[in-house]
């Protein structure tokens, strides 16, 4: 049976209880929901509804922007088009809209999710079901639903999943949602600075706080064209929020000494990392400078200049590492704990670990997306490997829940681990791609399809350099205990131990002589010595994954 109506299975919203309209204020409606789509598509929604046990109140409906109403398709209430959201937010104050675009309304689609997310209000996308139909569109859809990529000076691409696909069924649990009232009391009318803000994370997070009316944020990034792109985004979607685009490389400290000492933030969000694993074997050096060093820079300066909050972002692969990019994020843990002890420093400090983020550059669907698109095969480095996921909106607004959690103890570093749910498999993460493009994936060993279809293969390339077959979030000897948010945990007991002052002297002085070093071997050794946790990765297997086309 077709799955007509896909939503994503985020916590649950009750259907609003109608009530007499005596009970109104005037010129208000209940909050209900509020359908977004063209004429045609609104009408599936409409009558999908209507089959439902407990249908919501429907408050009306919005189309694209140009597209006139059609009489006889939709029959709730037209409101206008999508470029009148924000003034059918205000009057109705709906919690829920759902959205139907074709795949081409790519553009539709995607300022819908900014209005919304600037309003507020939760976000539910409904596959058209002549989508669902499309017998061999396969690839001109995904090609059509693929955010064009911002290009980035640094030589990387920022590149959103498929919206079609519902990340959340494919993680296998339902997303947190966000406490509005305490994370604005942290941020309005504040100076935030985010590091790395043309990054996956950075970008949104800039996004989020920018929602939040802070007094002003400053995007700090090294690479040109993201910096222009999220400075530009921000421009157009809250031109009221003063804002200033920093060009920028946090590993400079003289530099960013000095600009925070221009810019004094109140909170700060350092999302700047060098993060693919197999790359930073082959240049340990440039994982020290920008992981470690790129910490040091920032973290000193939000202290010297007295920052309210200081927030890095960490990695579970920090946690026994077995790669020099979760080694380096470990070192960055142990210096942050170590100054945020000192007895001068006023900052609250504190780090938030996750694993892997979907939709982020060069992640996993976004390398199977061209996969896809190329006729396969999907590839996936060991049928037994395991990986935490999060979206990047999840991501990000759990990062700044964390920042609005109460102060518990001073002179700690907070260690927050984002709720992450079961790790999942990546063979099954495949699987489930595959199947919400209508295809069904075969991997080495399967038994022959039972019935017939479109389908896939799955190839198995082989552990890359420095990957562990399943990741942690914590180490063995630590116990994670509840916040006053569900989706946060935090270290109960001591947390990091923070290093002696002659200890972090002679590890600085150590790692930075070899920031320069063009011997691999001699850098990871150091950083050995420093992170004696630090386990070989597993052997690698590499086998060469053969070219198969979609049948």
């Amino acid at each position: 049976m077709i799955p007509f109506l896909r939503l994503a299975p985020a916590s649950f919203i009750p259907p609003p209880r109608r009530r007499a309209a005596s009970g109104r204020r005037a010129g208000h409606v209940q909050a209900g929901v509020l359908l977004i789509g063209t004429p045609e598509t609104v009408a599936q929604m409409e009558a999908q509804l209507a089959a439902t046990p407990a249908p919501p109140a429907v408050i009306g409906w919005l189309a694209p922007a140009g597209m006139p109403a059609r009489s006889g398709a939709a029959r709730s209430p037209h409101l206008g088009t999508i470029d009148d959201l924000p003034a059918a937010a205000a009057r109705f104050r709906p919690r829920l809209a759902l959205v139907s675009f074709p795949a081409t309304m790519r553009a539709a689609a995607v300022r819908t999710t900014e209005l919304l997310r600037a309003a507020g209000i939760t976000e539910r996308t409904v596959t058209p079901i002549g989508d669902l139909l499309a017998p061999t569109g396969i690839n001109s859809i995904l090609a059509a639903r693929v955010e064009e990529p911002a290009a980035r000076g640094d030589g990387g691409a920022v590149m959103a999943a498929p919206p079609a696909i519902d990340l959340a069924r494919l993680i296998g649990r339902a997303p947190y949602s966000i406490d509005r009232a305490a994370v604005g009391a942290t941020l309005a009318g504040k100076r935030i600075l985010i590091t790395g803000a043309g990054g996956s994370i950075g970008s949104e997070l800039a996004r989020l706080c920018a929602g939040f009316a802070p007094a002003q944020i400053n995007l700090m990034e090294r690479g040109e064209n993201a910096l222009f792109e999220i400075d530009r985004q921000i421009a157009r979607r809250f031109p009221a929020v003063p804002r200033r685009a920093v060009l920028h490389d946090v590993a400079d400290a003289a530099g960013t000494r000095r600009l925070v000492g221009e810019l004094r933030p109140h909170a700060v969000f350092h999302a700047a990392a060098h993060k693919h694993v197999p790359l930073m074997e082959d240049h340990p050096a440039h994982a020290l400078t920008n992981n470690l060093f790129g910490t040091k820079a920032i973290a000193e300066a939000a202290a010297e200049f007295e920052a309210e909050r200081f927030v890095m972002i960490s990695t579970d692969k920090a946690v026994n590492p077995t790669s020099v990019m979760g080694a380096t994020k470990r070192l960055a843990e142990m210096y942050v704990s170590w100054l945020a002890s000192r007895p001068s420093t006023r900052t609250r400090m504190s780090m938030v670990r996750f694993g892997n983020v979907l939709g982020s550059a060069c992640s996993v669907l976004t390398i199977w997306s061209s996969q896809l698109a190329e006729g396969g095969p999907l590839t996936v480095t060991d049928p037994r490997m395991t990986r935490y996921f999060m979206t990047i909106h999840e991501a990000a607004t759990l990062v700044l829940q964390s920042a609005a959690l109460p102060e518990e103890r001073r002179g700690r570093a907070g260690v927050y681990v984002l709720d992450m749910g079961e790790p999942v498999r990546i063979l099954d993460l495949a699987r489930r791609f595959a199947a919400a493009h209508g295809l069904l994936a075969r991997a080495p060993g399967d038994a022959p399809a039972g019935e017939p279809g479109a389908t896939i293969e799955i190839a198995f390339s082989g552990a890359r350099p420095g990957e562990k077959i399943h990741e942690e979030l914590a180490y063995a000897d630590e116990l994670l205990r509840p916040t006053a948010h569900p989706g946060v945990r935090a270290w109960a007991g001591e947390g990091v131990e923070p290093l002696g002052d002659d200890r972090a002297r002679a590890m600085i002085a150590e790692l930075d002589a070899l920031r320069t070093s063009v011997e691999p071997e001699a850098v990871i050794a150091a950083i050995r010595r420093h992170v004696p946790e630090m386990r070989p990765a597993p052997a690698v297997e590499t086998c060469r994954p053969q070219r198969t086309n979609v049948r």
